[in-house]
């Protein structure tokens, strides 16, 4: 349980100290990776619920036992992004530094799986 507990609150500041600056990058990120962002709602709206997230994990970090079941929508979370930007970099439709970001959520992803199975019931007999 431990372990679930670090992985999930590592995960949760991680994301936030990633996330909560992009507020304020809206047109510096469509200078630095042109176009510029033409519809900011789903910017806005994807940073938004990222950082919903980010707040759910912190959440499960403080008793992953019993948010267990959350486990597998963040598990989802983390390869919603993670496969994407795999796809998109091998399509040479992004750049190395979005795959990194897309590299560190399949590996927190993983790291969630662990977690689920570190936290079933049977692992603990």
């Amino acid at each position: 349980m431990l372990f679930a507990k670090r992985v999930y609150l590592i995960a949760g500041i991680y994301g936030l100290i990633v996330l909560v600056p992009q507020y304020f990058l809206e047109v510096k990120n469509g200078l630095d990776y042109p176009p510029a962002i033409t519809h900011p709602e789903y910017y806005y709206g994807f940073v938004g619920v990222g950082i919903a997230w980010q707040i759910a994990f912190l959440v499960m970090s403080t008793d992953p036992v019993r948010y267990r079941p959350l486990m597998i929508p963040s598990v989802l979370e983390k390869a919603g992004f993670g496969i994407a930007a795999a796809v998109l970099f091998a399509m040479g439709r992004l750049n190395s530094n979005m795959l990194l970001a897309g590299t560190i959520d399949l590996v927190l992803g993983a790291m969630f799986i662990a977690s689920y199975v570190a936290t079933s019931p049977r692992s603990e007999s």
